[in-house]
């Protein structure tokens, strides 16, 4: 669950932000008229992302097996490679990420109300459609019921309260170490993301190897006990992987966090970082 709840958190706080600061901007600039269209395209996109989940879900149960497992392998590897870039992209655009909005923002509201729609829409629903794929892929990993659905909802829950508070003026955010270190951990559940999917393009029979065993210590860490539960739900744990499973796991938790802390290492010591906040709403 608490993977899951990650993944919600950080996405969602992503989405809160970027719906705080175009509401914050429309106010302080007095055009509180243009607030509409930007929630009008802020609900779509919230829409769009639960209809494109819903179509995974029951859409993939449709499906065969061996068409199920290929689906859930190839969307599973796709999530991962969004989720990556969205880490490193979030960590570089953290620090100016209110300018880039509100440049946006203004060249929309020179164009007009379907512009304000479009650029609310697009800004809210590519962080909408990851979320939907990556916690789909990460449910698909665990398969533990309801549970990673729930950690997932409540971490979207607490996003929306901490950007709202954020938006009060209320709350200081330093945003690059907030970024930094849930994105380190995203990097992690990545990675059992991306090894889950593999297995599942074995089983579909997309990749060999499914039954070349890497290790097997389901006897020490059993599936259904509560600490392989946990292990599973928080890293996606697996007692017994195959061969390619791992090799595929290790080339890339490995060299991603390598990059990761050593474009935070360099970038830090140029650019040192300060609490963001924002100024009460009126």
């Amino acid at each position: 669950m608490f993977g899951n709840y990650l993944i919600g958190l950080r996405e969602g706080l992503e989405a809160s932000l970027v719906v705080c600061i175009l509401i914050a901007y429309l106010v302080k600039t007095d055009r509180k008229d243009k607030l509409p269209p930007v929630w009008f395209g802020v609900g779509a996109a919230v829409v769009l992302s639960m209809a494109f989940g819903a179509v995974l879900q029951f859409g993939s149960s449709q499906l065969t097996f061996e068409a199920q497992e290929a689906l859930g392998g190839s969307l599973s590897i796709i999530s991962v490679g969004l989720v990556t870039w969205m880490v490193f992209w979030m960590r570089r655009t953290a620090r100016h990420l209110k300018t880039e909005l509100h440049g946006k923002l203004d060249a929309a509201l020179a164009m007009g109300t379907t512009a304000l729609v479009v650029t609310s829409f697009l800004a809210v629903g590519r962080e909408g459609l990851e979320t939907a794929l990556f916690i789909w892929s990460a449910v698909q990993a665990t398969d533990d019921g309801w549970n990673p659905l729930v950690g997932a909802a409540l971490g979207l829950l607490t996003s929306v309260v901490l950007g709202w508070l954020f938006y009060r003026g209320a709350l200081k955010i330093n945003l690059a170490k907030f970024f930094t270190w849930t994105g380190a951990m995203l990097v992690v559940v990545a990675a059992g993301v991306l090894a889950y999917g593999v297995h599942d393009l074995q089983e579909a029979g997309w990749l060999p190897g499914l039954h070349s065993t890497a290790f097997d210590i389901s006897s020490t860490i059993p599936k259904d006990s509560w600490y392989g539960t946990l292990l599973k739900g928080v890293f996606n744990f697996q007692p017994d992987p195959t061969v390619l499973q791992l090799v595929v796991w290790l080339l890339y938790l490995v060299p991603t966090l390598a990059v990761f802390f050593n474009v935070i290492g360099g970038g830090s010591k140029s650019r040192p970082t300060q609490p963001v906040t924002a100024k009460p709403a009126a």
